[in-house]
């Protein structure tokens, strides 16, 4: 989803640095995202079909939202990369470490994490987002990669000294404008079988600061899809933010933290590139 002034748009990307664009005010609009993804993959592949279409807008002249703005669940998955558990000095859990991030923290592709004013533990978490598309409960996890439609990138920016305040960790995970997600949605047939086996890279001013591949995944996207819903019912629109692995700035001597004027890129091979500038918060 992307926006221009006051117009909101979904866009299609046409080649590099260009986007087929359809605005919410035009009659060729094929819904949002968040719709469509719920309608399933024939209303997805019948809005690529109109999209690509739709007259083309330079990426530069446009902001980004996140791709889904107001999922039902944020289900993030800590610790599901071993050398990850590893340099926290935790233990490799049996079962996954499972919290919940609020839809007021996501920003999008290209807009300002922010550093909030009461703290400077900023660290970065580059991950794979896993999107919901069909709806269920008890699902099996031979059926589970059937109710995935597609996947995306996120920045699971956290607040580490909130974090650790209590033993869950939903404060230093939930503070404005720090869940960056997007810029693009990529069906879950354009990619291999639970995203499994793509390059995750983090990079920070450019350094390299976080590198795996989604195999590492202590468990793995079906995995995921199919404990959980014995907990909960999925609904169309939900995501999984599916865990970073090592390299993240609490575990580095001295800790490298964010800060303002620093710019945090997530690239997961063949989803997409999330940049995000960092700002201190107003």
């Amino acid at each position: 989803m992307v926006i221009d002034g006051t117009r909101v748009g979904i866009a299609l990307a046409a080649r590099e640095g260009v986007l087929n664009v359809h605005w919410q005010d035009e009659p060729q609009w094929p819904g949002s995202l968040q719709s469509l993804v719920g309608q399933g993959a024939r209303a997805l592949q019948d809005a690529g079909r109109a999209l690509a279409r739709a007259p083309e807008v330079e990426q530069a002249r446009i902001r980004f939202q996140p791709p889904l703005g107001e999922p039902q669940k944020i289900v993030c998955i800590g610790l599901n990369y071993a050398d990850h558990s590893s340099e926290t000095g935790l233990q490799v859990p049996s079962y996954p470490t499972v919290f919940g991030r609020f839809a007021s923290s996501l920003v999008g592709h290209g807009e300002p994490i922010r550093r909030p004013r009461v703290s400077t533990q900023l660290d970065y978490e580059g991950e794979l987002v896993a999107v919901i598309g069909t709806g269920g409960r008890d699902i099996s996890k031979g059926r589970a990669l059937n109710h995935v439609i597609g996947y995306s990138v996120f920045n699971d920016a956290s607040v580490r000294d909130y974090q650790m305040r209590t033993p869950q960790w939903t404060v230093g995970k939930n503070f404005d404008a720090t869940g960056a997600f997007g810029p693009f949605f990529v069906t879950a047939d354009e990619l291999p079988a639970g995203a499994a086996g793509l390059s995750l890279t983090t990079r920070l001013n450019g350094r390299v600061v976080q590198q795996a591949s989604t195999t590492d995944m202590i468990f793995d996207v079906a995995t995921q899809v199919s404990l959980l819903s014995e907990v909960f019912t999925w609904q169309p629109g939900d995501i999984i933010v599916t865990g970073t692995p090592a390299g993240v700035g609490m575990a580095r001597k001295p800790p490298l933290w964010m800060a303002s004027g620093d710019v945090c890129e997530v690239e997961v091979e063949g989803v997409g590139l999330l940049r995000n500038p960092i700002a201190d918060a107003a």
